[in-house]
């Protein structure tokens, strides 16, 4: 039997729906692409000049890539940075990039984003105990390795002071396992007695400070290196060094490159520091970010165990940096300039 001129007309009518669904789906679709991609930005706190810098590339990046950027900071506080987590998914972000002030308790916040359909990314700082999506990173362990090589070829005998980061960060327990890989076997044959070590609440500089200052007066400043785990770190223990005259006498760590520590560098205060391309960081952050939000499948480098599970992570090399190689490693990748580096030193 034919087609009735009524079977003609639903059929010609339906296809014309699904076609007209298929191009309302195509542009849907296409705006997700490029506008309506929504990235959350969660810092822990501003106190240093690299999370700034973070900050301000992240940003950058994700809109290049089309997306909207959400950017707060929580000011060193773990409970601020919760309600800002539960601020965010109300403003229906696709997507969190977190650097936890917790290590620990910034698991709640992985939760809650799941529970409303928002994937996680843990930048520079894991998160642990949780269904993480994913992480981006650089290796601390050997950022820690670095500084205390670094220190035991220059001073491989005397006291040392080890001033590590927040406890509630877990780079800062691998950068701690580094540190001992390395001297530990130094402190076993008796060459090298650590005579403290104390965590950095918050990495608040003022901490380290205090701790650097009891432990020079009850060594009766009798101290051969500071292994300051991170630039704002070693600042503060640079401060108390030169109290007592000791800075460029003392070895002295960091890590981050920030603009103080190269211009100590090359003044000769500070021995070295770690460098960590921030920009590739910002810029793989960024990308996984917007390829999660449309849904896409993120290639995965590695994976790196939270204690619930493998979280697919991606990581930079860092680098050793010092007076003989800052002009070709910070300066020379952009980082810093040189005019500022050695604003302090004459001739230049």
């Amino acid at each position: 039997m034919g087609i009735t001129r009524c079977s003609k007309a639903a059929i010609i009518f339906a296809s014309v729906c699904v076609i007209v669904l298929f191009i309302a789906g195509c542009a849907s679709e296409q705006r997700k692409d490029k506008k309506d991609i929504k990235v959350g930005f969660l810092i822990d706190a501003l106190w240093e000049e690299r999370w700034g810098r973070d900050m301000e590339l992240f940003t950058k990046n994700v809109q290049d890539y089309g997306a909207q950027v959400y950017a707060k900071s929580a000011s060193g506080q773990k409970d601020l940075q919760e309600k800002m987590a539960k601020e965010l998914i109300k403003q229906e972000v696709d997507v969190l990039v977190v650097v936890p002030n917790s290590s620990i308790s910034a698991k709640s916040i992985v939760d809650l984003a799941h529970k409303n359909g928002v994937k996680v990314i843990a930048y520079d700082r894991m998160i642990r105990d949780c269904n993480l999506d994913y992480y981006v990173s650089f290796d601390s362990r050997k950022v820690g390795e670095i500084q205390a090589e670094y220190l035991v070829k220059k001073f491989p005998k005397g006291n040392y002071i080890l001033v590590g980061g927040s406890k509630e960060d877990h780079n800062a327990k691998l950068l701690w396992e580094g540190q001992h890989k390395v001297l530990d076997p130094y402190v076993k044959r008796g060459d090298i007695k650590i005579v403290s070590e104390t965590w950095t609440e918050g990495w608040n500089p003022e901490i380290a400070y205090k701790n650097v200052s009891q432990a020079l007066r009850g060594n009766k400043y009798d101290i051969a290196a500071v292994l300051a785990s991170n630039d704002g770190c070693a600042g503060t223990a640079f401060q108390a060094l030169s109290e007592r005259k000791l800075a460029g006498k003392v070895g002295l760590t960091g890590q981050d490159a920030d603009i103080a520590a190269c211009q100590r560098i090359v003044e000769g205060t500070q021995s070295m520091t770690v460098y960590k391309p921030i920009e590739k960081l910002a810029l793989k952050a960024a990308e996984i970010a917007v390829m999660l939000a449309k849904g896409k499948k993120v290639p995965t480098e590695t994976q790196l165990n939270n204690g619930m599970v493998d979280v697919p992570s991606f990581l930079i090399d860092p680098a050793c940096v010092d007076k003989n190689n800052i002009d070709e490693i910070v300066i020379g990748d952009g980082w810093q300039k040189k005019r500022e580096v050695y604003l302090n030193v004459s001739g230049y």
